[in-house]
């Protein structure tokens, strides 16, 4: 138990529950990328398979179309850094936590895939799932992808909340500190289960043409700045 964090929380709640109402209301709520969910990047076989899992930016939230999102932006990152035929798939809920993706993802008929991405944190961020339950969780949703992915799961860090410009102070520094606690728990769980887990560090974004009208989402020009990032950064995972 962080007992600075829930004090924390507990003394500032009255503030933090008018402050997230108020932002509820006054943040234009902006609809999942629509099109197809999948596409490929060259000619021919598919060489990698890259399926991205999550809440909204798996479901494309800032752009129009899922192919300016970020798994298809990665598979062409991948595709123009490698020359090999790239495909994406990608599932995504706006709004969506851990346990109901679970949920969900049972349901899906999802694609074998050679790199699978977990974009998450964020709406259990604001809805305070506890660290325990959020492990769990993570190791079952890793459970449930055996099937048809058997190489580690790529746990994208928990954005930096404290910089969403739609969140007020201290809303936005309470939540950011959330979601550090979530992502250092991603980061223990690479660390202790290598096989089964890598832990990825989300970039961020402090240029405001990158953000969505929203100032909460990455825009066309964000997601590719995230996929440029990723590639980047995880080139032995990608290979």
């Amino acid at each position: 138990m962080h007992l600075p964090f829930w004090l924390t929380t507990a003394l500032l709640l009255p503030v933090l529950l008018y402050q997230g109402k108020r932002a509820q209301q006054t943040t234009p709520r902006l609809p999942e990328g629509s099109g197809p969910s999948s596409g490929q990047y060259g000619e021919g076989t598919q060489t990698k398979r890259i399926l991205v899992v999550g809440e909204s930016t798996a479901a494309s939230v800032g752009v129009a179309t899922h192919n300016l999102g970020l798994a298809s932006q990665l598979a062409k990152q991948i595709h123009q850094r490698t020359g090999q035929t790239t495909a994406w798939h990608t599932f995504g809920i706006n709004g969506i936590r851990l346990r109901a993706l679970i949920d969900e993802l049972a349901k899906a008929e999802l694609p074998r895939a050679d790199v699978v991405l977990l974009s998450m944190g964020v709406n259990d961020t604001t809805g305070l799932t506890s660290r325990y339950r959020y492990r769990e969780q993570l190791v079952a949703i890793r459970q449930l992808l055996a099937p048809r992915y058997c190489g580690p799961l790529v746990l994208l860090s928990v954005p930096p909340m404290h910089l969403f410009t739609a969140l007020p102070t201290p809303l936005r520094h309470v939540m950011g500190w959330r979601g550090r606690q979530l992502d250092r728990l991603y980061a223990s769980l690479a660390r202790q289960h290598p096989g089964d887990f890598t832990h990825l560090n989300y970039p961020v974004i402090t240029n405001p043409t990158l953000l969505a009208p929203d100032g909460y989402h990455p825009s066309e020009k964000g997601y590719q700045y995230i996929a440029e990032a990723l590639a980047h950064s995880a080139t032995k995972v990608f290979n």
